[in-house]
């Protein structure tokens, strides 16, 4: 059995040779990471339409008469429609390279009885979900039906699927034809 100063001595000159070592032999400079992968860049966009130049389409209805039309605006113009004035203020709608297509416009409608004006409505309609935030009123309905604006750059827009996903489920034999029964 060693003595404890020569297990000392020993543990010693194994720590000094493995420095020494290291020493000697610089270690090889670690290869250079890779940097990381760029995100793709975002759709640069040169320029929206203007809020101007968009385009609204909103249908009303006078419950009635039943009159239906269908009122082509821009923001800031207004049409009077059997009894109530529709102002466009705004609309928006997402770029085609978005998934989904939502479109949506802010209007107000005003009342016109007695030759007093009275705000029924403020706020956004929805044209894919008109049930998000409804006109509720007992004569009018005001919907959005479509709202149009420009995206100069961008991505190609997402092709829409045509057909549901085919299911992998067996399919059943075609029926026999009549005819050919005959």
């Amino acid at each position: 059995m060693p003595r404890p100063s020569e297990a000392l001595a020993l543990v010693a000159s194994l720590i000094a040779g493995v420095a020494m070592a290291q020493e000697a032999n610089p270690p090889a400079p670690a290869p250079a990471a890779a940097p990381p992968p760029a995100k793709p860049a975002a759709p640069r966009v040169a320029q929206v339409t203007p809020v101007k130049e968009r385009v609204l389409v909103v249908g009303a209805l006078a419950k009635r008469t039943g009159e239906t039309r269908f009122l082509t605006l821009k923001p800031g113009q207004y049409i009077d429609f059997a009894g109530i004035r529709i102002t466009a203020r705004t609309c928006e709608t997402t770029p085609p390279w978005e998934w989904p297509k939502l479109q949506g416009a802010f209007l107000q409608v005003d009342e016109q009885l007695a030759g007093q004006v009275k705000r029924v409505f403020s706020g956004w309609l929805y044209a894919e979900s008109p049930s998000l935030n409804v006109m509720q009123h007992p004569r009018y309905d005001v919907w959005l039906k479509s709202c149009t604006m420009r995206f100069p750059d961008g991505p190609a827009p997402r092709p829409t699927p045509l057909s549901p996903p085919s299911s992998p489920a067996k399919k059943s034999p075609a029926a026999p034809d009549k005819a050919a029964l005959n």
